[in-house]
């Protein structure tokens, strides 16, 4: 029994936590602290780590109306049985002290009492529970100190108590209200860790973060000492600034090595993030570690550019060898006009799929390709052409269409409309109206200055490719033939 081996020894048992712990003094063998308490007029009940009651002084048996020798050895909820949520308040309160060695209270509870006849006395309580510490640190034993305040709940001046419990249901709320939040970030599929100080010591971290950095023990280590290749790469000196300047740091698909466990090697990651500072009670100052591992991400935008250029190379091999067996297969008539012209288109397509390309087919910027279109045919004057317009993207079908329609339009300018002339030249002019599944592109191609035009007595390869237009559901295309010159209008749905 503890209390009856602290008569005469010369060293101490430390009570209280970590963080008021104190020696009791053993030195003076005259003291006997088992009298000390015997006598004491305040209930007190003494219970080993398993919870099995060890000893309990005359107040507190008098207070439960039990003698020493029926409750001795018992497991205290044998001894005392519970349900609903007083017992899990008492036996959280005492998870809580064997975990953290620290001390617990409740400042209500409703826990009634076996008494004699079988039945079971309604009794309120006010309990610390405080832990006894071994040598090593860990919890040896918990010294209970119950004040029942039963009577001053019945008594008209109970208001104190009535504070106490609502006290009491304030803080029940916030510790469910902290469970819950520190188990939402634990689920949560991006990493996220809380740093505290000047020296960045983990105060938490969620299972994403600790499966990033390989499962390694962090708790209340600096980031230096528990991931010192992060310190390495300049990290310490960025969390640093972060707490110095207040201001946040992004990280953006930000290169990392790390590793993976205690002694693995570096592993490239490439990590989307956010240094937060973070301030709170009690002179709190940190930095909130959120964001999320991207490599995967990455890693695959790299193979499909690879890719990409792989086949971008490909298809101006093939455009490349057909132009020669076309310029092979006429090569005894130096003047073909038509050969000209399949090859000029060749370009064009050429240049709107390097375009396309350039974007890693996703889309591409219609002001760029009717300007990239005009330049291939009409030259760099921009003084002969105007563009006007909102920014609006293509994906790679309709971009493609307008390129050609755009070369088409210019190569027939420069032969018989605004282009064949010193004073003509080209407004395009575009809108898009939007609509419930993306919305409508209006391109207007409107000639001056050039000589008169008229309609065509017939239509050839390049017109029909013109009245295609942007190549998409209910596109139109409309072609006039004005004594100003040409105009074309297209229009097209879009899916923006």
């Amino acid at each position: 029994m503890l209390l009856g081996a602290m008569r005469g020894k010369t060293n101490g048992a430390t009570v209280g936590g970590s963080t008021g712990a104190r020696k009791m003094p053993m030195s003076d063998g005259s003291i006997d602290f088992r009298r000390v308490l015997e006598h004491s007029p305040n209930p007190y009940l003494l219970l080993d780590a398993e919870l099995h009651i060890s000893w309990a002084n005359h107040a507190y048996l008098a207070a439960v109306g039990r003698e020493l020798d029926d409750i001795a050895g018992s497991h205290v909820f044998e001894a005392f049985p519970g349900a609903g949520e007083s017992h899990h308040l008492i036996e959280s309160s005492f998870e809580r002290v064997l975990e953290t060695g620290e001390p617990d209270e409740i400042a209500h509870l409703k826990y009634d009492i076996p008494n004699a006849s079988g039945g079971m006395d309604a009794h309120i309580w006010s309990t610390t529970q405080v832990p006894i510490l071994d040598d090593s640190g860990a919890v040896r034993y918990i010294l209970q100190h119950p004040v029942q305040i039963t009577k001053i709940e019945q008594r008209d001046t109970a208001s104190v108590v009535r504070r106490a419990e609502a006290v009491e249901q304030r803080w029940r709320g916030a510790t469910k209200e902290l469970e819950r939040l520190r188990a939402l970030l634990e689920q949560a599929p991006g990493f996220v860790a809380v740093l505290a100080g000047p020296e960045h010591r983990f105060v938490m971290s969620n299972a994403a973060y600790r499966r990033l950095i390989g499962e390694r023990d962090l708790d209340g280590k600096s980031v230096a000492e528990a991931l010192p290749e992060i310190a390495e790469q300049g990290f310490i000196d960025i969390l640093d600034k972060v707490m110095e300047t207040g201001e946040p740091y992004f990280g953006r698909r930000e290169k990392v090595m790390l590793k993976s466990g205690e002694h693995d090697e570096l592993r490239e990651r490439h990590l989307e993030f956010i240094f937060q500072p973070i301030s709170g009670p009690d002179r709190f100052d940190g930095v909130l570690v959120q964001g999320y591992d991207v490599t995967e991400e990455v890693l695959a935008e790299d193979s499909q550019r690879i890719l990409i250029n792989e086949l971008n190379h490909r298809v101006k091999n093939t455009l490349a060898v057909v132009q020669g067996l076309a310029q092979q297969s006429f090569k005894g008539d130096k003047q073909n006009p038509q050969l000209d012209v399949f090859v000029e288109r060749l370009a064009a397509l050429a240049s709107a799929h390097s375009l396309l390309t350039e974007r890693r087919w996703e889309s591409a910027d219609l002001r760029t390709i009717v300007r990239g279109a005009l330049e291939a045919t009409a030259g760099t004057q921009q003084s002969r052409y105007t563009l006007d317009g909102p920014d609006i993207r293509l994906e790679p079908q309709p971009a493609v269409a307008l390129s050609m329609v755009i070369h088409e339009l210019s190569t027939n300018a420069v032969k018989y409309g605004a282009f064949s002339t010193d004073d003509g030249s080209v407004d395009i002019q575009w809108s898009f109206e939007a609509g419930e599944d993306g919305g409508t592109l209006i391109l207007d191609w409107r000639e001056s200055g050039g000589p008169s035009v008229a309609t065509p007595d017939r239509t050839g390869f390049g017109s029909r490719l013109i009245q295609r237009g942007l190549g998409t559901p209910g596109s139109r295309t409309t072609i006039e033939y004005l004594p100003d010159g040409l105009h074309c209008r297209l229009e097209g749905k879009l899916c923006l």
